[in-house]
């Protein structure tokens, strides 16, 4: 036995997870100004708690490996797709950490937009600041599709001009973020980008005890007629799903989030019609107005 020896300590899975991406990485750092963005559903609940309200009292964003719900795919457990994605894309440096360890997903806004850079993922974002970029690493595309292209702040190996090129549809076209530092949203968040169905409601009560700004973009809202013409997007099934659900004649975030707490229909199918909204139903050109925090 080595008794005797010194213990080496052993590097944080964080840190073996950013040097493995740094050393797939290559060329110019990445521009100032483009921030982070984490979009979320603000009206869902996490283990029967509102999601606001729990991040108010936790004061950290975490990973669906910690709170056990997505609004992607459900795949968060040893040997699920959420894990295989991260042990490939972090040479294994998380295979045996803690939930907590692990990293939180979002999107480089490169484009600006108002509303989150992916808004497939939710109505809402935190827009975060640009400390937090030096603890995050970029593919393209989303991790799902295996991607081969990876980038730091400091080495962003063409990720933006790839994206910028590439014909994906508007929802899928996002540079996807991993963060491998908590995000404290005392600390980490500039704002918080709400739809402005949330006015005067208990979402927008419990975003204002957030410990950071309040901003609203333009809103999604989209008219059945509109939706109609979109059979091909998901399937006529969702249109016809939203349709249901519209009232008088225009869909938004609140009436699928209301749909999805009564409990009538698959989560899955309001999934579907949620990316009917965010694609085709993106107020234009609207720009946020600041709420300050706690007012």
């Amino acid at each position: 036995m080595d008794a005797g020896l010194p213990l080496i300590p052993r590097t944080p899975p964080r840190r073996r997870a950013l040097e493995h991406v740094a050393a797939l990485s290559s060329g110019a750092p990445l521009d100032a100004g483009p921030r982070v963005t984490l979009n979320f559903h603000p009206d869902r609940t996490v283990a029967g708690r509102p999601v606001l309200e729990r991040l108010g009292e936790d004061g950290l964003y975490v990973s669906q490996f910690v709170t056990g719900t997505s609004n992607g795919g459900l795949t968060a457990y040893p040997g699920g797709d959420r894990w295989r994605w991260e042990s490939r894309m972090f040479g294994g440096a998380y295979d045996r950490a803690d939930p907590g360890e692990r990293p939180v997903y979002g999107a480089l806004d490169v484009r600006r937009s108002p509303f989150g850079a992916a808004p497939r993922f939710g109505s809402a974002h935190f827009r975060l600041t640009a400390d937090v970029l030096g603890s995050a690493t970029f593919c393209y595309p989303d991790s799902a599709a295996e991607p081969v292209h990876f980038g730091v702040a400091a080495r962003m190996s063409g990720l933006v001009e790839l994206a910028a090129a590439d014909r994906r549809d508007a929802l899928d076209d996002y540079i996807e973020a991993q963060l491998h530092a908590p995000v404290r949203l005392a600390r980490d968040v500039e704002a918080l980008v709400l739809d402005p169905v949330y006015r005067g409601t208990a979402v927008e009560a419990a975003a204002r005890g957030l410990p950071c700004p309040v901003e609203w973009h333009g809103g999604f809202r989209l008219g059945v007629e509109e939706l109609r013409r979109r059979p091909g997007f998901r399937g006529a099934a969702y249109v016809e799903l939203g349709a249901a659900l519209a009232v008088d004649g225009f869909l938004d975030a609140r009436i699928i989030g209301d749909a999805v707490r009564a409990g009538r229909h698959a989560e899955q199918d309001l999934k579907k019609v949620w990316h009917l909204l965010a694609r085709f139903g993106r107020a234009p050109g609207a720009l946020p107005a600041v709420v300050p925090a706690g007012g």
